[in-house]
């Protein structure tokens, strides 16, 4: 299977930036969820969600890691 080439320009950091703000947002909007949830199956697909959204941070910083992770963690 071949592996599409990831496009590594200025302006793509610049769009994957914004992206990872929004993803770290999301991991706080549902972790908001959790703290109102008490439904186990809730709690338990909330929790896969934040997995998820944090398995996409990591494929974002494994496209630019000449990027310093204090950068991303600004992103907040």
């Amino acid at each position: 299977m071949d592996e599409k080439e990831e496009d590594k320009s200025e302006e793509s950091l610049l769009k994957h930036k914004i992206f990872y703000k929004k993803l770290n947002q999301k991991i706080s909007d549902i972790q908001n969820e959790i703290q109102i949830s008490g439904d186990e199956k809730i709690l338990k697909h909330l929790y896969q969600r934040i997995e998820a959204v944090e398995l996409d941070q990591a494929r974002i910083r494994k496209i630019f890691p000449e990027i310093d992770d204090k950068i991303w963690k600004q992103l907040n």
